[in-house]
Order: structure tokens, then sequence, then C-alpha cells
């Protein structure tokens, strides 16, 4: 049974941390080749299966020692039709290797039994590329395409669903809709470009106000992923109601656009330091920011950082 799908505990509070660059970590930290990303073909391997649990194990490590809360996303981003197709994945094997995701979160909950609470995220990804939107979707193709996912998760220990890397409000819309039929709570992470708008050109103000027109507000909050704190500081505007809609971050650790990251041979980790000092200040500024993570090249070293300048008394 799902232990927080009615009551969210991150919408009451005033910091809860979730994990970094799970895909970046296992290929560049581990050395494991995920082809397309695709982390959840780990789960039907013994080895896999044991590097998922060292990652996570090391998040949790964090939130248990500073007593704080944390969402554990499934490592999904891939599992869904078009990109398990590529992995030789159908459709009834998806839906299992999806419950199998968050199975081995439960177990991770389990394991370390701390006080605060760790809350289970089915993570859903774009079905294109999460840099470069080419063959975009109605509304109505989305959520044909999104409910699978979103009614396996409903059907397992999930608390909600968070569709990471968004890149335009349509397929967003469709996400959430397909959440809400499947009677899950959702949240919309969207990634932006150096000037801070959606790689289709859209704010992040025109993104979140058309998926809250579309669906009556149902995502319980949305994000920013897979950009630097640099990119879009300057578009967040503190006054601004759909601001107010912005729950958390999962920021790259690299200042490098989509376009440069993706010609990379290397990984660029960037200064762990220096990104908590951004996500400091961005509390500072829009304290519902609450849920703080990270994406490309962050690792449990860089959430480690950013927790505890979070924590640490503003200085006077």
């Amino acid at each position: 049974m799902a232990l927080y799908r009615h009551h969210l505990p991150q919408l009451a509070t005033d910091l809860f941390l979730t994990d970094g660059g799970i895909e970046t970590s296992l290929i560049y930290d581990d050395g494991i080749e995920l082809p397309d990303f695709a982390a959840f073909t780990l789960l039907e391997d013994p080895a896999g299966r044991a590097a998922l649990e060292r990652y996570f194990d090391a998040y949790l490590a964090i939130a248990a020692r500073d007593g704080i809360g944390i969402v554990l996303e499934t490592p999904t981003w891939r599992a869904s039709a078009d990109w398990g197709a590529r992995q030789g994945y159908s459709t009834e094997r998806l839906a299992v290797v999806n419950r199998a995701a968050v199975d081995l979160l439960v177990a991770a909950r389990r394991r370390w039994d701390t006080a605060a609470p760790v809350v289970i995220s089915g993570c859903i990804g774009p079905r294109g590329d999460g840099y470069r939107p080419d063959d975009l979707m109605t509304v109505t193709e989305a959520r044909n395409y999104h409910s699978h996912q979103a009614r396996t998760f409903a059907d397992s220990e999930a608390d909600l669903v968070t569709a990471i890397t968004m890149t335009y409000p349509a397929e967003a819309i469709g996400v959430t809709l397909a959440a809400r039929a499947a009677a899950m709570p959702v949240v919309i992470s969207y990634t932006v470009e150096t000037d801070g708008t959606l790689p289709t050109g859209e704010s992040l103000a025109e993104a979140i106000e058309a998926v809250d027109a579309a669906t009556d507000g149902y995502p319980a909050y949305y994000m920013v992923n897979c950009a630097h704190p640099e990119h879009f500081a300057g578009a967040l505007d503190q006054h601004a109601a759909w601001t107010k809609r912005l729950g958390g971050v999962r920021a790259n650790a690299s200042t490098l656009s989509h376009a440069e990251l993706d010609v990379a041979t290397e990984l660029d980790a960037g200064d762990p330091l220096a990104l908590a000092e951004h996500y400091r200040r961005l509390r500072a500024q829009h304290p519902q920011l609450c849920v703080l993570g990270g994406c490309c090249g962050t690792s449990h070293v860089h959430i480690d950082a950013i927790s505890r300048a979070c924590l640490a008394p503003a200085a006077s």
C-alpha cells in the first residue's frame, strides 16, 4: 500500500531532498553502460540491482543523517513504450519492470526505516529526446502514450508520479491528465535552455500556466530540472503566482548548454559547493522551493553539500 499518496509530506515542510543524476552517476562513477540512458534495464541483473541499491543508499544516508525527508525517483525515466522497445521490452515486460522499480525503493525505505518520510515517486520521462523535442505530440497523444506507465504506478506502492525533463506544455498536460485518470498525484518538472525558456520557446510562466489552465491546477507542484541555476534563476518572478507553484529544483552540475552537454565526452561535475550556494540563494528568494536534488552530473556529493548549505543558519 502506498504510504503518502493522499498526503504528500513534502507539501507541508520546509526542506525535502531528492536524489541526483542517476544515469550520469551510473555511467561515469560506476562505469556501467546505459544505452539511451535506460537505467531500468539494470533491475533485471543482480549486479545492476546492487548498483542501484548503492546509489539510493547514498542519498538515504544523507537524509537520515540530517533528519529530513526525501523523494526517491524510480530509475524508469526511459521505461515507456518507445524507449522500452529500443531495448527489446514489450508492453507487458515494461509493466513488470516499472513495478519492480517501485519495489526496489520500497525495500530501500524499509531497510533504512528513517524517522523522516521516504516518498516513492514513479519517474516518467519524455517520449522524445530530453534536449531536442522533435516530434511533438498533441495533448491526447501524450495522454495516451503516458497512461500505461501512470496506471502501472497507480497499481504499485508509488506515492506519486513525476514527469522529469518535460520540454513542451502539451506533453506535460498529457502526463497530468494520465495521472489524474489513474488517481495519482503528479509533479511536472520542466527543463529550460540557458535563457530560461523551454526548448520549444515557451517561458516557464507560460508552460506552468498552460498546464494549470488545462487541468484545473491538478499538479501537486512543479519543478525545474536539467539546467543550471544560472540558466533559470533570473526568470523566476518572486511575486508571480506561477512562481509560487514551483516546489523544487533538480539542477545540472554544469553551466554548459544542452547542446554542449550533448556532445561532451567527459562528465562535467561542476563545483558541488558552488552549486549548493546557488540553491541557498534560490531558497532565500523563493522559500517554497523545498524539494532539492540534482540532475546530470550531480551525485550524492552535490546533494550532501546542498543539504548542509540549506540547513545551515542564515548569516546575520
